[in-house]
């Protein structure tokens, strides 16, 4: 009977042993995700004066391309907004946010269509007419929220990456206004293998300066926003020429911040 009890003791300070170690692991994993968010806040808030000197996309790429491949090819330099052409501000927000001065740093409209054209897309791939192609994926993220993962985020899909994302989405908005937010991105974009900003894009494709850019080389730009080494192979594709036309036709609508 003794020896029994014993036992039951000892199995009851177990669990009350593991269950206090599941909840101080539980504290310091709280602890330290909001560490992160302040972190995350700080880092923002000095955007406000200071430029970032890289993304973490930028950091990953440099890795892949001038470590791993032993490549020289990296090109990027900082221009302030008002060096920056007017045509290339107008083309990327035609291109890629038609909103973005208006909305909050999310589209949800824009989500939604996202959303079911995906599911239409992954509803055609699984018939028998069409077993192997894969389903293209579009996306319904604005300039903001690109920006946001491009900064500080991997390029994994997780729920809980998006999760993150949106909250920098939501800081980047609260800290930083629209020039300054469309600012960093245009400098930090990428627009081709090692090529990054919006300086070293027109001087690769055009050679000049960005300030100088035409309202359709601007386009042309904007619209290799999507898959930039892709169409870097392909510069003078119908269908980049094509697409260019279209965007220049629709610049004049879009607002500046």
């Amino acid at each position: 009977m003794r020896i029994g009890m014993r036992v039951m003791r000892v199995r009851g300070m177990r669990g009350t042993r593991i269950v206090g170690t599941a909840w101080r692991w539980l504290v310091l994993m709280v602890v330290a995700l909001v560490l992160l968010q302040l972190f995350f806040v700080g880092r923002i808030a000095m955007m406000q004066v200071l430029t970032p000197q890289s993304t973490a996309f930028e950091r990953s790429e440099a890795w892949r391309v001038v470590v791993g491949q032993g490549s020289a090819n990296w090109h990027q330099q900082w221009v302030s907004y008002a060096n920056i052409s007017d045509h290339l501000k107008r083309a990327v927000i035609a291109c890629e946010d038609d909103g973005f001065v208006n909305h909050d740093g999310v589209d949800w409209n824009a989500i939604e269509k996202a959303w079911q054209k995906n599911t239409r897309a992954t509803q055609q791939a699984s018939r028998p007419t069409h077993p192997a192609k894969p389903p293209k994926v579009y996306g319904g993220s604005t300039i903001t929220q690109q920006l946001a993962k491009n900064l500080f985020l991997s390029g994994e899909r997780t729920l809980l990456r998006k999760g993150q994302e949106l909250f920098l989405t939501m800081l980047l908005e609260a800290l930083l206004d629209k020039p300054r937010i469309l600012e960093i991105y245009l400098n930090h974009v990428e627009w081709g293998e090692g090529v990054f900003g919006a300086e070293a894009a027109a001087r690769h494709y055009f050679g000049k300066p960005a300030a100088q850019l035409s309202a359709y080389e601007a386009a042309r730009l904007a619209v290799m926003l999507p898959r930039p080494k892709y169409f870097e192979k392909l510069p003078h594709s119908s269908y980049v020429a094509g697409r260019a036309s279209v965007i220049v036709g629709r610049m004049a609508r879009s607002e500046l911040p």
